[in-house]
């Protein structure tokens, strides 16, 4: 093992799906990462307010220990489940998708400017009756929240992996790639590690 990333630290940031900690091992071996520190916090969504705000990862910048080479923020979908307000990419809120994802990121390119910190979009689901063509309770469907994600990489020059729109894990496949249509399987996984893999090392 001799990349880019071997024997550097890894922070990653989100939800359930990366507080599973299935993803950061395959990746750390195949990259060769010395630390993996696991921000995620399981239902809880990007935006801070209501009464996940103990574990919005809006928050979860200020939890990174030391000085990590790479930073990866992985979260949308229950701001997509929980109806958090969008807002826009101007929008300065942390009680609005858009403004608790740049106010995260200003954080971290602030504290750690060196870091490669990069953004994945949320997967598809189709889970509890909330899936790729449901509008939620702010008007919006998870798509929407899957381009803000897209757009903040644009404003940042930041890089972003699209799992949303490149990993194959769809409608169809949800089954072989989760346990319940939503949070990944040992396959989807895999199926994410493969691709962040070269992401990674691309970098």
């Amino acid at each position: 093992m001799n990349g880019k990333w071997t024997d550097k630290a890894w922070a990653t940031l989100g939800d359930s799906i990366t507080a599973a900690n299935g993803y950061q091992p395959l990746v750390q071996e195949a990259l060769g990462f010395s630390t993996v520190q696991n921000l995620g916090k399981g239902g809880c969504p990007m935006t801070a307010g209501g009464d996940r705000d103990y574990g919005a990862t809006t928050h979860m910048g200020k939890a990174i220990e030391g000085a990590p080479e790479c930073i990866t923020i992985f979260a949308g979908t229950n701001d997509f489940r929980l109806d958090m307000p969008l807002g826009t990419i101007e929008t300065r809120s942390i009680y609005t998708f858009y403004g608790a994802y740049t106010t995260l990121v200003e954080e971290i390119l602030t504290a750690h400017p060196a870091a490669r910190l990069n953004l994945w979009t949320p997967l598809m689901r189709d889970k509890d009756g909330w899936n790729i063509f449901s509008v939620n309770g702010a008007g919006y469907r998870l798509s929407d929240y899957v381009e803000a994600v897209r757009e903040i990489g644009r404003r940042y020059a930041l890089p972003v992996l699209d799992l949303y729109g490149q990993s194959g894990i769809n409608l169809l496949t949800l089954a072989h790639f989760t346990s319940d249509r939503l949070h990944p399987n040992e396959a989807g996984h895999r199926r994410i590690a493969d691709m962040a893999v070269p992401f990674l090392n691309s970098l």
